[in-house]
This record gives structure tokens, C-alpha cells and sequence, in this order.
């Protein structure tokens, strides 16, 4: 494909064109050309659109997609579709499957179900089998099969040491474990924050505390093994300064924050609707804000959407029996845009590919072109018509958004939503 992107402007500070107005000329996977008013040619298509804006393709460390074994929730090949039109141009996938994507085969299953896609997949490999936190998994030959990380997404290792052998057996060929941080006895029965709100609602509560205990018990096991640790999907006051003294200290530890928790609180759940049920959960707006300024000061080293689509039967229950998680790809970048700057939403969103050793691809003549493209001045409300997930379980559902994704370039091919 060979296109010309018209007046577009460029937010990349690593490259030479960061925050000029500007075209682009692509050839195939390559951009061939940088500068103001390009000659056109004629085999060339060329994309004009109002308020362009171009940056890295953005990258998003926690999706779940379904397949396989959970295909009505969701397919790789829709999911893709769903990633590309959201700004995604890579994704790494969670192991969250049935089967629990925990050996070579699924791994390679994976990658050859998202084949010729316009969004990269990145598996993640589950870090004990079947994810029942007993056993390591088949960790070094999912990592030559393509996983970039392991984890058990969602859930806790309560075996300290196995989180410990874990840690030092990646070292030898430098993978990364992932530890989703919620103590299960502290958390109890909870089904959403523990505070004012749940006391008003009679909702059970999970503590902060059930959040931060893992989080220094694994810093302290970090501490411990050496090697690289990364915390996904933090959401307390506490847990962001624990991390804050890691990193000091020259741990070698990295963390993410979902989107709806920067965006969303606890407040949400007055009409028990459990689009809003997630884990971790809505925190107080006092956690909000720290999170926030976590992400100002580097703490929080990048913003997931934490893409979980659900059918409606595991949603439209009982609060205390419905299943957790929001999609999020559709709505991640509108819904930044309300409480963060530009310049570090986009930072954000594509530092991912650092932490789990993916190449980084500036905007300078000569490289791949891994793009996506956005507006950042329209002011528009989120529904159910910006859905294309095939769940439809999203929190964000009527909130007010600033900016959309215009959609990617990656792989050779334009995709425009």
C-alpha cells in the first residue's frame, strides 16, 4: 500500500518532527518521505483529515480477547479489528483462554490466529499452570514459541515461594513476570471498594490494604531475586508510593493503571450496575488523583485499558455474582484525554514496548511505519453505536470523551475506523 498522510501533526519527542504540522509519504511498511506539502503521485492515496495528529502506534498490555474457548466474548480477529480502529497497533494478549494459554502450542496457536493482521499480537504466557498457582508453567519454551511476559491475569500467587522461583528461573533468558497484587483473605468476599460507598450501598468492601500487602510482599521478593518484576493494573495511594520507593531503591520494577481507574470512582456504583464491577476495583477519588500524579511523575509507567469484553449473561446478574471487567479499547483514548495531557497520554501509551523488550519504531524517514493516528479537539459522548467489541460490557457508556482515534498504519496496511 503506498499513501500520502496530509497535514498531519507529529507527537513523537524522539523524533525531529515532534510537534510540527507535516506530511508523510509510505511506502509499504517504510516512510520514504517527512515534510511540508509533498509532491503528489499518482499511485498514491492520500488521507486528509481535520485536527490529524500522528504518533507511535500505541501499545496495550492487557487485553483479553476470548478466543480460544471463550469466542463468544470475543475473537482474535475481531479483537484486532476492534484494537486497529482504537489506535492500537500492538497488544498483548492475556492468557485468560480455555485453554489457559500456558505451553508452546497455545502460544503458537495464538500468533498464527492473528497472522496478516494489521494489529500485532503479543501473547502472554500464563506463569503457572492452568493458572492455578501450583506449578510453574512451561515458562522458557512459551518464551521461544513468541510470549513476551508471564502471568496469571487476575490472579494472585499466594505461594511466595513459587513467585520466588519464578523470578530467579526468568533470569536466564530474561523474561519477565507479571504479578497482579490482591490478597484473597484480605479481600474476602468483597465485590467492590471498600468505603463510604459500599457501606451506603451494603456492598462487601475490598480494602486497599488487600492491594498493597502483595504489592510490598512481592517488592520485597523482588528486592530479594534481582531480575524484573512488572505490577499490572495498580489502583491505590498506597501501592503507587510503595512503588515509588522501589524504584528509588534501583528495582528493576515497572507498573501499569487501567484506564477507568484514572477516569472513574467508586461513586459510579450507586445504581449497583455491574458494567462498573472490575478488579481491581473503582477506588475513592483520593486514590484517583494519586494515581494520576503518579503517572505525571513517571511512577506509573504506562496506562492499560484492560480490555475485558464479557457476554451478557455473566454481566446482567446479581451485583455479587456478576463477573468482573469493562472493555476498553474503543474508549481508552477519548476518556484520557478528559483527565491527562497529550503529551503524556501518548507517552504512555506507547512505553509499553520498552518494558516488554519490543522495538520502538520514531517517526524519521527511513523507519517502519507503526502509526496511529487521532484528533484531539472533538468533544463527543460514548454509546453503544462506537461499540464494535462483540461484548458490549462497557463502564464508560454515556460518558463525555475529548478526541478519538482515527485508526493505524502498521503492517503495510491503513486501517480507519
Amino acid at each position: 500500500m503506498k499513501i500520502i498522510i496530509r497535514q498531519a501533526k507529529i507527537i513523537d519527542p524522539s523524533s525531529t518532527f515532534h510537534n510540527q504540522v507535516v506530511d508523510l509519504k509510505i511506502n509499504e511498511t517504510i516512510i520514504e518521505k517527512i515534510g511540508k506539502n509533498l509532491t503528489p503521485e499518482t499511485d498514491y492515496e492520500e488521507i486528509i483529515h481535520t485536527d490529524l495528529h500522528i504518533s507511535q502506534g500505541w501499545f496495550d498490555t492487557s487485553v483479553s480477547l476470548g478466543e480460544p474457548g471463550y469466542e463468544d466474548r470475543e475473537t482474535i480477529a475481531n479483537g484486532l479489528n476492534v484494537a486497529a480502529k482504537s489506535g492500537f497497533t500492538g497488544v498483548a494478549l492475556q492468557p485468560n483462554t480455555f485453554p489457559i494459554l500456558d505451553n508452546q502450542s497455545q502460544i503458537l496457536f495464538v500468533k498464527q490466529k492473528a497472522t496478516h493482521a494489521a494489529t500485532d499480537v503479543f501473547p502472554i504466557g500464563a506463569l503457572t499452570k492452568n493458572s492455578d498457582g501450583t506449578d510453574l508453567a512451561e515458562l522458557f519454551d512459551m518464551k521461544n514459541s513468541g510470549a513476551i511476559a508471564f502471568g496469571d491475569y487476575g490472579k494472585n500467587i499466594s505461594n511466595a515461594n513459587l513467585l520466588k522461583i519464578g523470578l530467579q528461573y526468568v533470569q536466564d533468558f530474561e523474561g519477565l513476570v507479571i504479578a497482579f497484587c490482591q490478597d484473597e483473605k484480605i479481600k474476602g468476599n468483597g465485590v467492590v471498594n471498600e468505603g463510604i460507598v459500599s457501606t451506603r450501598l451494603g456492598l462487601k468492601g475490598i480494602p486497599n490494604l488487600a492491594e498493597e500487602l502483595m504489592v510490598a510482599r512481592n517488592l520485597f521478593l523482588l528486592e530479594y531475586t534481582g531480575g524484573k518484576l512488572h505490577i499490572p493494573t495498580i489502583s491505590t495511594t498506597k501501592s503507587v508510593a510503595l512503588i515509588r520507593e522501589a524504584k528509588n531503591k534501583g528495582l528493576q520494577v515497572t507498573c501499569s493503571v487501567a484506564v477507568h481507574n484514572l477516569v472513574l470512582t467508586d461513586e459510579k456504583l450507586v445504581g449497583f450496575d455491574t458494567r462498573y464491577k472490575v478488579a481491581p476495583p473503582l477506588r475513592a477519588n483520593l486514590d484517583r488523583m494519586a494515581l494520576i500524579k503518579g503517572i505525571l511523575d513517571n511512577t506509573i509507567d504506562v496506562i492499560t485499558s484492560d480490555h475485558i469484553p464479557m457476554d451478557i449473561e455473566h454481566k446482567k446478574m446479581e451485583f455479587d455474582l456478576a463477573k468482573n471487567g469493562t472493555i476498553g479499547l474503543e474508549s481508552a483514548f477519548g476518556a484520557l484525554l478528559t483527565v491527562l495531557p497529550l503529551d503524556k497520554i501518548i507517552e504512555k501509551l506507547t512505553s509499553g514496548r520498552k518494558i516488554f523488550n519490543l522495538q520502538s519504531t520514531e517517526i524519521v524517514e527511513g523507519n517502519l511505519a507503526n502509526l496511529t493516528l487521532f484528533t484531539t479537539d472533538n468533544d463527543w459522548t460514548f454509546s453503544k453505536e462506537n461499540i464494535i467489541s462483540k461484548s458490549k460490557n462497557s463502564a464508560f457508556l454515556g460518558t463525555k470523551m475529548k478526541g478519538k482515534a482515527v485508526g493505524i498504519y502498521n503492517n503495510g496496511t491503513l486501517i480507519l475506523g
